[in-house]
């Protein structure tokens, strides 16, 4: 590769709104101009606009488009993205290919969203209602990105299990389940590791909440940090009420050098992804056969080892994301090095599928003063896709590589297992979860468990035992599945 030809990011900008009205594609006209400031020359390099898709904040059909328009940008290209927290990081990756290979110059990344604003005006509107619209005769956005087909099969659909929080909190009870512990304990046992993420939080000059917290403020259920599904309270959840935007300017080394920025650039080593199955298709619940693929992919393509990283970012929507991210990379919980650059969903924020964009930001803020590797480990779905990427304060001695993991890829279709949205008679749980209202009664408790044939099934508890379930973890019971869709009885 030519050496010229070198990714590197030139310059990034991270903006938090907490007082002013907004809407996402404002915030990142914010974001993108904040960057632009490193050379008055950047913005005529500018070839591609990309924005990362909004889910929570109402935008139009051409976010992209009227991004480019807010900045002024002429002759460029104008694109969205699929949805998913791994999508950050697949643009980065993508850039850089595209610029080592010649095909692209300068292109511009940026996401958003305005949820803060979007519930001042409508405090009962629902985070997961689609709310794009036309916009007239305008051209909409052409969509880029990996489709999220498929990370929710028919079985958890068929009993409504689509809920990131409900989701999440399965993989989780299956965790500490196999660490001997019921819900409480598992709940305890994560209040150190979300404590130190409230403390890097702290510290950041975007994150939304700035004051540290214990383990035990983050653990321990009450009024304001109440169940939201077990074991995960209030607090543990990925906090999405923010107003937060971020960009990056992704670049050649040359053009770096030609605008005189080639001092403050990090070079981008290698990028990877995999995609997981369905939830309850996934052989082991608690194993991420695609995060650790990916993972090993990066670092490989990159030619180094976790050893040789000195800042790492897990994403981090739920614990159990950070605790099989960490697994995957091979590193343990109280790293001293830490998991997280921004604090993490909980606590920096939760900016829809934008977040890794921040933590890209926050590492191309600290690697040219700081030195040393980085590692973006980004998320989409419900552990579902998965995108990795490696970066460095100095260039590349193989130059940038995007692994090829499509034979992993093919060992982790293979593996998927059977599930039914038809059965009857017995089956054993092996995920486990209860959700609350917000009065503290039981909302639903969905489960999956094996069927004796060895299929998979996913079920809502029925309405007659619902409400005696609470705080009772079920992994190992013996549960009768009948109806349609399909409920469980004790």
């Amino acid at each position: 590769m030519d050496p010229n030809r070198t990714p590197v990011i030139v310059a990034s900008g991270q903006i938090t709104e907490r007082r002013e009205t907004t809407h996402a594609v404002a915030l990142a006209a914010r974001a993108a101009e904040s960057a632009l400031e490193a050379s008055s020359e950047l913005r005529k390099r500018i070839q591609r606009v990309s924005m990362v898709s909004v889910v929570f904040s109402p935008i139009s059909n051409r976010p992209a488009a009227e991004l480019a328009e807010l900045l002024e940008l002429k002759d460029v290209t104008a694109e969205s993205t699929t949805a998913g927290g791994n999508i950050p990081q697949w643009l980065v990756t993508r850039a850089a290919q595209e610029i080592s290979e010649g095909r692209l110059d300068t292109t511009l990344l940026a996401g958003a969203e305005a949820t803060r604003s979007m519930r001042a005006s409508d405090p009962d509107s629902d985070l997961l209602r689609f709310r794009k619209k036309e916009d007239g005769d305008a051209e909409p956005d052409p969509i880029v990105g990996p489709s999220m087909n498929g990370i929710l099969s028919a079985a958890e659909l068929g009993i409504r299990l689509y809920r990131p929080p409900e989701v999440y909190a399965l993989f989780e009870s299956a965790l500490g389940h196999r660490l001997g512990r019921n819900f409480e304990q598992q709940r305890a046992a994560l209040g150190p590791l979300m404590s130190r993420f409230s403390e890097v939080a702290a510290t950041h000059p975007h994150a939304w909440f700035q004051s540290p917290q214990s383990a035990e403020e983050i653990s321990e259920v009450s009024v304001s940090n109440r169940l939201v599904a077990e074991p995960y309270p209030k607090q543990m959840n990925a906090f999405p009420n923010v107003d937060q935007s971020a960009a990056l300017i992704v670049t050649s080394l040359a053009t770096a050098r030609d605008l005189g920025l080639e001092d403050r650039c990090i070079f981008i080593w290698s990028g990877a992804s995999n995609t997981e199955p369905p939830p309850v298709a996934r052989p082991d619940l608690v194993e991420v056969p695609a995060a650790r693929a990916a993972s090993s992919a990066a670092l490989e393509a990159a030619g180094v080892g976790v050893d040789q990283l000195s800042h790492i970012d897990l994403y981090s929507c739920f614990p159990v994301a950070v605790e099989t991210g960490a697994s995957a990379l091979g590193v343990e919980l109280d790293d001293p090095r830490g998991l997280t650059l921004t604090g993490g969903l909980p606590f920096f924020g939760g900016p829809g599928n934008n977040y890794s964009m921040h933590a890209i930001a926050t590492l191309a803020d600290r690697l040219p003063a700081e030195g040393g590797l980085g590692y973006i480990g980004a998320n989409g779905g419900t552990l579902s896709k998965h995108a990795m990427g490696i970066y460095g304060a100095k260039p590349p001695p193989r130059g940038f590589r995007a692994a090829n993991t499509s034979e992993a890829q093919a060992r982790i279709d293979a593996a998927v297992l059977p599930f039914t949205t038809e059965a009857e008679g017995m089956a054993e749980v092996i995920a486990s979860t209860v959700v609350y209202d917000r009065d503290g009664s039981v909302k639903s408790a969905p489960l999956i468990a094996n069927l004796a044939d060895g299929r998979r099934v996913a079920a809502q508890a029925s309405e007659s035992v619902r409400q005696s379930l609470a705080g009772k973890n079920l992994i190992g019971s013996q549960v009768r599945i009948s109806g349609s869709p399909l409920a469980y009885e004790l």
